[in-house]
């Protein structure tokens, strides 16, 4: 169990620094990363079972999914809030209604079963234990490359977007193609992620790439910390935990899903009250005329 629970913190961390990158770095609020995530998983699936190498497969479920990204960014580009939100949920159920209805590929409700596991230097990836650590290596990787990232010259053009785009673009600054970078970049992180998933689960069908799903991801980065990668991460270890969790309890499947929508409805509204930026949310320092009219107020 412990070592299943790390597998999936591992794939679902991946997908949550990705979805970071668009929406806690460049403020552009995402509900259409599930599509990336399947796209990443039925290309690697379809790939391995046509017999290409699984580790191959992946790449090209990353670079599908930063397809998929490239396709939302440019369409989308030109749009802002709640519009951009609506723009990214098409997108996502547009790609499940074609898993669900491309029988001829995808099979469909039926799903893909019999993906095969990886195998590393000729050795094969078949007990949980062994999945694990890849999972946290790409995990690892993962985070180190978003990390490089946001540190850069880009990652603070991401942050001058989400803070006010107009004056990025008075600045001289192409904030269209940023977007589209910072989208396709969460994209590939996800495509991976699927296609780590689908060789680990084994078996993939359009259900696990719905709305829900979605929200879910979302959920793990406002919990762990907008604008902060280790905070999304550990958003995935504890919602991870919570939802995998409640699945060993022996409960019945309307007990435990209601339970499990409980249990987030309390943690979230408990973070915000305490925590509004989430456990590890970026720091926005005063400006000196912010801190002074603090201290003046403070004085009263």
């Amino acid at each position: 169990m412990i070592y299943h629970l790390v597998t999936l913190i591992g794939i679902y961390g991946m997908l949550a620094v990705g979805l970071n990158l668009v929406v806690g770095y460049t403020g552009l609020f995402s509900l259409g990363h599930a599509a990336f995530f399947g796209l990443g998983a039925y290309t690697s699936a379809l790939l391995s079972l046509a017999g290409a190498p699984v580790f191959t497969g992946m790449l090209a479920g990353g670079i599908i999914g930063a397809l998929g990204g490239w396709l939302v960014g440019y369409s989308t580009v030109n749009l802002r809030g709640d519009y951009f939100c609506l723009g990214t949920l098409a997108f996502g159920e547009i790609t499940r209604a074609v898993f669900t209805n491309w029988i001829g590929l995808t099979r469909g409700p039926m799903g893909l079963p019999g993906i095969p596991r990886p195998s590393l230097f000729g050795v094969p990836i078949k007990s949980v234990e062994q999945y694990m650590v890849l999972a946290l290596i790409f995990l690892a990787l993962s985070l180190a490359f978003a990390e490089r990232l946001v540190k850069s010259p880009f990652g603070r053009m991401l942050r001058s977007i989400r803070e006010d785009d107009v004056a990025a673009a008075s600045l001289g600054k192409n904030v269209g193609r940023t977007k589209i970078v910072a989208v396709m970049a969460g994209s590939f992180m996800a495509g991976v992620a699927g296609g780590l998933y689908a060789h680990y689960i084994t078996y993939i069908d359009p259900m696990g790439f719905t709305l829900n799903q979605s929200i879910f991801i979302l959920v793990l980065v406002v919990f762990g910390g907008l604008g902060n990668n280790y905070g999304s991460i550990m958003g995935a270890v504890i919602l991870v935990v919570v939802r995998e969790g409640l699945r060993f309890l022996g409960l019945p499947s309307s007990v435990s899903a209601a339970l499990q929508q409980a249990i987030y409805s309390v943690l979230l509204i408990g973070l915000m009250l305490v925590r509004p930026r989430g456990l590890l949310g970026e720091v926005k320092y005063m400006t000196r005329g912010d801190s002074s009219r603090s201290l003046e107020g403070g004085g009263e």
